[in-house]
């Protein structure tokens, strides 16, 4: 489908011969000529969303002032907060928000029928990619047989699913799935979607060369910043509009540069240096903001370093982390297989255009920070949020001070296992895995990895029995590699066999460890430690029986799979007796960085990526196997507990409604700081005592086949049961209770979802209060869609984490945030309080509202809020009930 350019952008647009062949684009410096603005000193991140004006610029959705902003920016220090309308070129899903997303999709045709208008119209007008990866579960592991059996299971537990998807894939234009199997979306992305610079013909037929962009409906869809292609995560509803043709509504972004400069010295990862990153970042405070990496450092850093810094974006809180265009992206797209034509068109464009980084590239930032990266040593980072970063060093000190001020429990207390000839203590590592984008994406920590797996082989060293290992790339190519070096039989020796191509431990998905361990765990209230290779470390995400979480580089996941706990000084005791029973340390089974970029350089080839990715979307038997159905509509199955039409569009009427005060609401929950979407929205596993599993057991689905909370996304009444149900959230209104538990209309103590049922049939409106950077994390529609579908009409915090205010917006539920120094704490807040906030009826962006209190004892507190719809158009979605529904109703009535 051709892209439809702006009507009014012919003084900008110019062409470029590449190899033989004429291509227009729109000109930079050309709208410096035209008396726009001087746009030389912008960083090349923000230049990326100039070229996007310039590009749609219509007089009407993109003004000349809009691009005028730019220039100002500059002028203004890095600032001007301006609203604009941004279109990415291309969007990239998952299953866990994909499914969901597709059965928004379905349901909307639905709707448009009841509009009377045409199904048809319902269609991504842009590309979108769907990448089978949150599915795969380890329930074996350890052995030659893992892959293939859990390959097997994956496809009994999600066929319901796939079908769904599949009849997605037939039933709308611009929509590919990418099979199970085949491996992580970003990374998918990152090694073969993704072209740095995008080509596609206008409406007039002519081929127009443009930055690629994107929007992804999973947070890490930042790691592609690395080889310079602006993307970032956004929820499910927010992608689904942008798919309909609707821009994104955005302020022009403040841009924080971070200077790297020196190199990496011996001993030291990427891992290393991103947990240091993310560190200093959320030190400095960039939620909402771009980070752009420059300096002469980065002459030194591989594009699979660049990814891995750009990956955990979201966990530093900021839009995105970019990398300008170099040397070294064309070696990278060299390298992973790219069109040579492309290539060069890549580095003509960019030199032309003013993306490329040079020695004399010094753009103007709205701030900097500045790191060596001959100081980088090695790290871990735990045992809840990516930022709580332990030097290597400090690791035993620092988890024996967790487990007295965090989790208040003694060490050295054991408890043995039925069975089995060793006892569980707290610090056990009970899951070891190499997993996630962010890691296996970079061939020089998989290398290290195997090596470091080598050596301890070699020497006669072993995982610890009690530890549950796994190797899950994000590609098949880090399988071709591995092999070509030699190494995979070398990590399968520590345990680590393949046992799938997708994200598993990262996003919980971590499977069942050994019973008999899990109830030594519970028996001795132990606190259980799980090392991986991923970005998230939230309480409750990487299995129930593990309390504290760490990351760390692929090399130490190895290490502390032999060590078997966090209680050691990986640094500096031995991790265990050779052959001949001499101590063996981490110094000895770590290898050289020549010995690793020797490999890498010999293994990591142009034809590994050719091949692995020539049938990428084909999938194996088992997928073109699956069957469907041929129609415009989805025939929504009534016995599925996968897949529900939900009620979101169902009898909607053609107009929007007002926007109301809020008046008598009552509190659903009171949650403390760095309340996550994990916490809001679970992805695991969940119980058979809890309301959605309770659900499933009505209609006779085992437990054996619950399969998990993000599975379950299709289902609106699961995903509504399971909303703030995260086995470790903590609702203040309860003392010591973990768990998604509040207080019902009675006063007494039952599930959030039953008191939000018993509210909804009283009439009353509820909220929820919580602390600072509410919503962090994964950008999980869920976490929204749960919200409002329980009745809440507005979320108090005292700070928002960029996505989830977004998706709260567009599902109609209204963030607030404190003013004048006050918080729940300061307020005295219990839960008994009831809220009414109003001025709602004639809100402005970011317009300051009074809201009253009326304590549970009756006295009465007025406080003023800050409501956080903070663009013109957000009013307009809150208006329509979402910004579904917005884009529904236009579509109808086009």
């Amino acid at each position: 489908m051709p892209i439809t350019v702006g009507q009014d952008t012919a003084k900008t647009r110019k062409t470029l011969s590449v190899n033989g062949q004429s291509i227009s684009y729109y000109s930079i410096p050309a709208a410096t000529e035209a008396g726009l603005g001087d746009f030389s000193n912008l960083p090349a991140a923000l230049k990326v969303v100039l070229e996007n004006m310039l590009r749609f610029e219509d007089g009407k959705t993109v003004t000349t002032d809009d691009i005028k902003a730019f220039a100002e920016w500059g002028v203004k220090g890095g600032q001007n907060p301006r609203e604009i309308a941004y279109r990415p070129a291309r969007v990239l899903m998952q299953d866990f928000t994909g499914v969901p997303a597709v059965v928004d999709l379905a349901a909307m045709r639905d709707g448009i029928v009841g509009l009377k208008g045409s199904a048809s119209k319902i269609n991504p007008l842009v590309p979108v990619d769907l990448v089978i990866d949150h599915s795969v579960m380890i329930d074996e592991f350890g052995n030659p047989r893992a892959f293939q059996m859990n390959v097997d299971r994956e496809y009994e537990r999600n066929m319901e699913r796939y079908t769904f998807l599949k009849w997605g894939q037939t039933a709308f234009d611009n929509f590919r799935v990418v099979p199970p199997g085949t491996g992580i979306c970003h990374q998918v992305n990152l090694e073969y979607l993704s072209q740095t610079v995008w080509t596609d013909t206008d409406q007039n037929g002519d081929m127009v060369a443009y930055p690629d962009t994107l929007v992804g409906t999973d947070s890490h869809t930042t790691m592609v910043n690395g080889a310079a292609v602006l993307g970032w995560g956004v929820g499910g509803i927010e992608a689904e509009a942008a798919m309909l043709g609707q821009p994104i509504s955005m302020l022009i972004p403040e841009v924080i540069g971070f200077k790297l400069t020196g190199e990496m010295v011996e001993g030291t990862t990427g891992t290393d240096l991103v947990l240091k990153v993310v560190e200093m970042l959320r030190e400095k405070g960039v939620v909402s903001k771009f980070v752009e990496f420059y300096g002469e450092g980065l002459d030194h850093l591989p594009l699979a370093d660049r990814a891995t810094i750009a990956n955990m974006a979201p966990e530093y809180g900021a839009t995105c982390g970019f990398f300008p265009i170099d040397a070294e992206t064309l070696r990278y797209l060299e390298n992973t297989g790219r069109d040579e034509d492309r290539i060069a068109l890549v580095e003509a464009y960019a030199k032309e255009n003013g993306f490329w980084r040079d020695a004399d590239y010094a753009p103007i930032y709205t701030d900097t920070l500045e790191l060596d990266m001959g100081t980088i040593v090695p790290a871990i980072s735990g045992p809840k949020r990516p930022q709580d970063y332990v030097a290597l060093t400090e690791g035993q000190n620092a988890f024996r001070k967790e487990m007295e001020e965090t989790f208040k429990r003694p060490m050295g207390k054991e408890v043995p296992v039925k069975g089995e000839d060793y006892t569980m203590e707290s610090g056990k590592v009970v899951i070891a895995s190499i997993t996630s984008c962010t890691n296996t994406s970079n061939p020089y920590v998989m290398i290290g990895a195997g090596l470091v797996a080598r050596k301890a082989a070699a020497l006669g060293l072993d995982r610890k029995p009690w530890v549950k290992t796994s190797l899950a790339p994000g590609s098949q190519v880090v399988s071709a590699y591995l092999e070509a070096a030699d190494l995979q039989k070398d990590l399968d020796a520590m345990g680590f066999n393949l046992v799938g191509y997708g994200c598993t431990t990262c996003i919980g998905n971590s499977g069942p460890i050994q019973p008999e361990i899990s109830e030594a765990i519970a028996e001795g209230d132990l606190v259980a430690t799980s090392v991986l290779s991923g970005n998230r470390n939230f309480e409750g995400r990487i299995s129930p029986d593990v309390r504290a979480n760490y990351l760390a580089s692929p090399p130490l996941v190895v290490a502390y799979a032999i060590a078997g706990t966090l209680d050691i000084n990986l640094a500096s005791d031995p991790l265990g007796q050779d052959k001949d029973g001499n101590d063996v340390y981490l110094k000895d089974i770590w290898p050289t960085s020549k010995e690793v970029a020797d490999l890498v350089q010999e293994t990591v080839t142009r034809e590994a990526f050719l091949s692995k990715y020539a049938d990428v979307f084909k999938g194996d038997e088992k997928w073109q196997g699956v069957e469907v159905p041929q129609q415009e509509t989805y025939n929504w199955p009534a016995t599925s507990t996968y897949i529900q039409n939900p009620p979101y569009f169902q009898n909607m009427g053609t107009e929007p409604g007002t926007i109301s005060n809020v008046e008598g609401a009552k509190v659903l929950l009171m949650l403390g700081d760095m309340i996550t979407t994990d916490h809001i929205s679970p992805a695991g596993s969940f119980a058979s005592t809890s309301p959605a599993g309770e659900y499933l057991l009505e209609r006779q689905v085992s437990p054996r086949e619950f399969n998990s909370y993000g599975s379950r996304r299709g289902n609106h009444e699961i995903m509504m049961r399971g909303t703030f149900a995260n086995i470790r959230i903590k609702n203040e209104m309860l003392d010591g209770v973990e768990g998604g538990y509040t207080k019902g209309p009675d006063g007494k103590q039952t599930s959030v979802f039953d008191a939000a049922m018993a509210y909804q049939e009283a009439g009353t409106p509820l909220v929820v209060f919580g602390g600072e950077q509410y919503g962090a994390g994964s950008s999980r529609d869920w976490a929204a869609k749960g919200t409002a579908l329980l009745g809440v009409k507005a979320v108090i915090a005292e700070s928002f984490e960029r996505i989830h205010r977004s998706n709260l917006v567009g599902m109609g539920v209204i963030p607030f945030e404190f003013t004048g120094g006050d918080t729940r704490k300061s307020l005295g807040l219990t839960g008994d309080e009831t809220v009414s906030i109003s001025g709602l009826d004639s809100i402005q962006p970011l317009q300051e509202v009074p809201c009253t209190i009326t304590m549970g004892d009756g006295t009465v507190k007025e406080i003023t809020l800050k409501c956080r719809i903070d663009t013109a158009i957000e009013i307009e979605y809150i208006e329509h009930g979402g910004v579904l529904h917005y884009v529904l109703r236009n579509l109808a009535k086009s």
